[in-house]
């Protein structure tokens, strides 16, 4: 790397996140001024929106080559007070917690004091939100049956297709405008306009960068610096309102739209640039083709566009939302590879540059992922392998043709699904055309514990589910969990969907309406049916977990009769004190998903079956429906903690399994095995599954090593996987990291969609990490 990337590597490295209150004031004073309070919400928003724009601080540090900060500087958080307003407790929380603080300057307690929190307790979403559930939602949400992603943030995911590539602002203006001169209906006329408002607010945001680089520049005593910020000026004076004509066009005008849509609100998760490779390409070829641009300067510009992502950390999470999601890290993922938008091998020139910036910043953000379709070179496999074997996690592989084939069973056309992708940690959607959003994550092992007790949950003493008799087959057993499993998924979606009315009415978000088709068209807002497709994602966790209590169950209650339902539930209840024997009968004498054992892998498909019927196809309020997926993000240690003892032998208060990995430890056949029976689930009928291999450093020391894990990988897809992704690193390194973190700062591990600092994680999920399998052969 330059010099100038390493120095501003270093500094976004050694920056501590902390919270910036400037986002929250300007809201609250652009409210408080009441100047805009008869007009429609879509326009008060819009306005709002374009004076925080107006006001916040520009920045443009010392050596940068790409312009813009969410905060006024990096790694200074904004606050959303109108989504979540944090108590003076929660910023004390925030500032004073081992893992993942933020820090909070005494003047953001003062300002939260004295203004944030007086104008907006009593007004925001999350009081909204909770205020509007049933007593059934919020108990179920209370013990952990699911979480809720929009209690603390906005709906997500949103990704970026190709259009700011090839027009400007000031073509979607006049498409809004002539779609607002035809308009009759007062509400979409007031979506339009708001619409119109915010993408100015965003060319006028740019200019504002342009102005201080010019400003910088009359300052700048060193002439190439002081070129480089008149070139900077140039840049942002023509895009976001023109269409990019180069490479650099290309990288800024991305970052504002990324910063507006971030800045318009916080969606979980963080916009995504998509399919940058290529998006890119045709600037690449076409400078360097002309002689404008090198290959080298290319890749500094990438560096520098990277560390503009590493200097966004997550706005700020606390309670259930921050154990569901505990990391700085915001799920910006880019896709490489794959297919074109004709159906074409998607890998190029460009493709190989971000795998070497990737190698190189080795930073956690943006995370990357690898599209494999048939259609592409080992080549370029092998090239990701050989950062995979470097041991931090990135990147991620997907199975291009399943990603299809998911968007076509949900209706998708061939042609918008070549359009789509991943995001996020390993979901699957249409770029730029359409809201996929992620509603929360469900404890599916939290259910089959409800089971037993015929629909109590005895952590909260409380009736949870319908009251059942007892099971005297292991088919009634099944049929209870069913039962309950009906119930919950009932109870969720009825929540869900009075926060999706919530939005709609109280939240819209004009400006990313105007980068997902067909909102403008549509004169619709993206929270309200705007998008051409509209999907609603609930996050099926612990499908290990709970396969293999349901086995243990089977297996030792029902057919061999080892002890009773009664005595099962005994042993649970005193979390396996004194039976100790009976433990370890359960975790080695029990057919055990992971190792393609068909007893195990068959009761993993009748879980996922009925999961997949209890949700699928149920329709959402924008004109789409709801669909399941298999991650946990964080969430299977928080499910794990409000779960009892598990028939499987796990005690009380552990991690859950998570996505659709084995429970930790319990694959002992290799990972062809474990790859065998994850590919029994049917993943076309998911918008996506996070399968985690972990491997030691051995493995991969050697091109024969490498080339075997391209074949396991696209063995893998060829039986029908989604995902995979891989940990390169030996249990004695993390068992040393967590001794001595001191010396060990720098290592990264995958935790599950996504990469970060291993001493940065909580002990329990340390813990859960270094249990996992460490496969030593492939």
């Amino acid at each position: 790397m330059t010099d100038r990337v390493r120095r501003l590597r270093a500094e976004s490295l050694s920056e501590v996140p902390r919270i910036s209150a400037e986002r929250a004031s300007l809201l609250t004073d652009f409210y408080l001024s009441d100047t805009c309070s008869k007009l429609p919400v879509p326009e008060q928003r819009a306005m709002a929106f374009s004076y925080i724009l107006e006001n916040k601080t520009v920045y443009i540090g010392a050596g940068e080559l790409i312009a813009g900060e969410k905060g006024p500087a990096p790694k200074a958080v904004p606050t959303y007070p109108e989504l979540c307003c944090h108590s003076l407790e929660d910023l004390r929380i925030l500032d004073s917690r081992e893992k993942i603080p933020y820090r909070v300057p005494p003047e953001v307690f003062r300002i939260y004091a004295e203004k944030i929190i007086p104008f907006w307790q009593g007004r925001t979403m999350r009081e909204e939100i909770l205020s509007s559930m049933t007593s059934s939602w919020l108990d179920a949400y209370n013990a952990g049956v699911f979480t809720e992603f929009m209690e603390q943030r906005s709906p997500g995911h949103t990704v970026l297709d190709d259009k700011i590539y090839n027009r400007g602002f000031a073509d979607f203006i006049t498409q809004a405008e002539s779609r607002l001169g035809l308009e009759c209906d007062q509400q979409k006329q007031a979506e339009l306009r708001a619409m119109i408002i915010s993408m100015k607010a965003v060319i006028r945001f740019a200019e504002r960068h342009g102005e201080k680089a010019l400003v910088l520049a009359e300052a700048e005593t060193d002439k190439v610096r002081a070129s480089e910020l008149r070139r900077i000026a140039s840049t942002c004076f023509h895009v976001p309102r023109n269409a990019p004509r180069t490479f650099t066009e290309a990288l800024q005008y991305y970052w504002f739209v990324h910063l507006g849509i971030t800045l318009e609100l916080n969606p979980w998760d963080s916009f995504c640039p998509g399919k940058l490779d290529q998006h890119l390409f045709p600037f690449f070829s076409a400078e360097t083709d002309a002689g404008t641009l090198t290959r080298d300067s290319a890749r500094e510009l990438l560096e520098c566009f990277w560390i503009k992502f590493n200097n966004q950390p997550a706005p700020p999470k606390v309670g259930v939302t921050a154990a569901e999601s505990s990391t700085y890290t915001d799920f910006t993922q880019i896709n490489l590879g794959g297919i074109t938008p004709d159906g074409l091998d998607g890998v190029n020139e460009v493709t190989f540059l971000l795998l070497d910036v990737i190698e190189e910043m080795r930073l956690l953000q943006p995370s990357s992922s690898i599209q494999v379709s048939a259609l592409n070179p080992d080549s370029f496999i092998l090239r990701a392998v050989e950062i995979i074997r470097t041991g931090f996690g990135q990147p991620s592989v997907f199975n291009t043709e399943m990603v299809i084939a998911e968007m076509l069973r949900q209706g998708k056309t061939l042609a918008d699904a070549r359009m789509g992708g991943t995001s996020g940690c390993v979901e699957t959607g249409v770029f730029g055309r359409e809201n996929y959003c992620l509603t929360g994550y469900f404890n599916l092992t939290k259910v089959l514990e409800i089971t037993l007790y015929r629909g109590f949950d005895r952590r909260t003493g409380k009736q949870l589910g319908p009251s059942t008799e007892g099971f005297n087959s292991y088919d009634e057993l099944f049929g209870g969990f069913a039962s309950q499993l009906q119930h919950f998924t009932e109870v969720k979606i009825e929540g869900n969907r009075k926060i999706e009315e919530l939005y709609s009415r109280h939240m819209p978000a004009p400006f990313l309406s105007c980068m997902i088709d067909d909102c403008i068209d549509k004169g619709l807002d993206y929270h309200s049916g705007g998008a051409r497709y509209n999907t609603a994602y609930i996050q099926g966790v612990g499908l290990g977990t709970i396969t293999d209590s349901l086995s243990s169950l089977k297996t030792h209650v029902f057919d061999e009769k080892f002890l009773s339902m009664d005595e099962m539930l005994l042993v649970l209840k005193s979390d396996f004190q004194g039976e100790e024997r009976t433990r370890q009968l359960f975790l080695n004498r029990t057919p055990r998903y992971g190792n393609d054992d068909e007893a195990a892998d068959s009761i993993m498909k009748s879980v996922f079956m009925t999961f997949f019927n209890a949700v699928d196809g149920i329709p959402n309020t924008r004109g789409g429906c709801y669909r399941i997926n298999m991650l946990p993000t964080t969430c299977h240690v928080y499910f794990g903690s409000v779960t009892g003892a598990t028939p499987d032998g796990r005690h009380a208060g552990k991690p859950l399994s998570e996505g659709i990995s084995p429970v930790q430890g319990a694959d002992r056949k290799g990972p062809t095995a474990v790859l065998c029976s994850a590919a029994k689930l049917d993943h076309s009928l998911t918008g996506g599954t996070l399968l985690n291999q972990r491997f030691t450093p051995e493995i991969l020391s050697s091109d024969e090593g490498m080339s075997k894990l391209v074949h396991l990988i696209k063995a893998y897809f060829r039986m029908g996987g989604h995902h995979i992704q891989f940990n390169v690193v030996d249990s004695e390194t993390l068992e040393r990291a967590r001794k001595y973190p001191e010396e060990f700062r720098d290592l990264i591990v995958r935790v599950a969609g996504y990469s970060d600092y291993f001493c940065d994680l909580s002990s329990a999920l340390q813990s859960e990490i270094i249990s996992r399998t460490a496969h030593g052969e492939l």
